[in-house]
């Protein structure tokens, strides 16, 4: 496989640079420290283009490859880790799964202000009882009429103190094929979002409640026998925190390597120490193996949607690797690493999240192995007959 960047990329990339590192890159501690969602860096992503990159021109996106979707991604969080977020979240998770399948009053109603920045859209799909076990999922939704009846609970969603719309997946009937999903605007009659709580990252997240909350039956989204398709979308979702996650490695890496070059002790400065040198060599092979891992998936989707296989390799492949690295560079800097003055204990804390969001490390070992040989390993227990 040729990974040579098209003239067309080499331009993006470095239009995208320019923009992160003259409007991003002074507010980036700041921001990476403060709990509001940074509208006003939303906007501005939205006025380059860098939200919807690679959705239908006909959907007010520009058209683009999900490749220059990964490429934006890594070139803003070298400026700004937080403003990579934004990023993400207008590419991929939850508005991608919207903009594939929504239909074209759905767009029309909510797209635009999603992608100009104006709106947030959430992800609802883990529970108390059912995370990686999706399937689990106990809310319900019921038919009455023209509305939707929702009960249930929703945790651990990202964005959701601050987004305007949820993208919940319900269960409208038994077994697989019940599930489904619906779009709940924040405000709507049943629907409480709770108290914000905290990750580790510092980032915020709240329960989401649904009591008899009635929402239109236009903002079904997948109905009945919706759950392969819905989740088909979250190969994609992958890239998006594996490009991520790298980046921030990566950022990391730089950081120490610049620290590396000046800091003196023993009179000699640190990137003369033979112990040092090891460990930079060591963390190039990682960031740029994982590195080629996300180009291959992220290239598949020029031509369609990448495979399952590639998407989780570039996960397990750039998590692992981010978090190696983001952890050496961290011990490279001795106490300034571990210091809140700089970065890369941020980045750090937001890596470690990546390792367990959008498929934990573990669930993505057994779709490797599954891919490997070639066929199904449940992971439930076999009931006794």
């Amino acid at each position: 496989m040729n990974f040579e960047f098209t003239e067309i990329d080499r331009m993006f990339v470095d239009a995208v640079r320019r923009f992160a590192q003259e409007k991003l890159a002074a507010g980036a501690l700041e921001r990476a420290h403060s709990t509001e969602y940074p509208v006003e860096v939303a906007g501005m992503l939205a006025s380059q283009g860098l939200l919807g990159i690679a959705f239908d021109s006909d959907d007010g996106g520009g058209g683009g490859t999900l490749l220059q979707s990964v490429l934006a991604i890594q070139e803003v969080a070298l400026a700004c880790p937080k403003s990579a977020d934004i990023v993400q979240a207008g590419n991929f998770g939850p508005i991608r799964t919207f903009v594939q399948y929504a239909t074209p009053e759905q767009k029309e109603r909510f797209l635009p202000d999603l992608l100009a920045g104006r709106s947030l859209i959430a992800l609802g799909m883990s529970e108390p009882d059912a995370g990686s076990a999706v399937t689990e999922l106990k809310t319900s939704a019921v038919r009455d009429g023209d509305e939707v009846i929702i009960n249930g609970s929703k945790v651990f969603s990202t964005h959701s103190p601050h987004a305007n719309l949820f993208l919940i997946y319900v269960r409208f009937g038994p077994g697989v094929n019940g599930i489904g999903s619906v779009l709940v605007e924040r405000g709507s009659v049943g629907f409480e979002v709770g108290s914000p709580s905290e990750f580790m990252s510092g980032e915020q997240w709240s329960q989401l409640y649904f009591d008899n909350c009635r929402i239109p039956a236009k903002n079904i989204l997948l109905g009945e026998g919706g759950f392969k398709k819905q989740i088909s979308g979250f190969n994609v979702e992958r890239l998006g925190n594996a490009s991520r996650a790298l980046a921030l490695g990566r950022y990391c890496f730089n950081t120490a390597r610049d620290h590396a070059s000046d800091r003196k002790q023993f009179g000699r400065r640190l990137c003369e120490f033979q112990g040092i040198q090891w460990k930079f060599a060591e963390m190039t092979l990682k960031l740029e193996s994982a590195q080629l891992l996300l180009y291959k998936a992220a290239m598949e989707g020029i031509t369609g949607l990448p495979s399952a296989q590639s998407t989780a390799v570039a996960k397990l492949a750039c998590n692992t690797a981010a978090w190696e690295v983001a952890n050496e560079a961290l011990q490279v800097m001795g106490a300034m690493g571990y210091s809140k003055e700089i970065l890369v204990e941020y980045c750090l804390r937001r890596i470690r999240g990546w390792m367990i969001a959008g498929g934990s490390l573990e669930i993505l070992k057994n779709r490797i192995a599954e891919g490997v040989f070639g066929e199904s390993f449940p992971q439930r227990l076999r009931s006794e007959t």
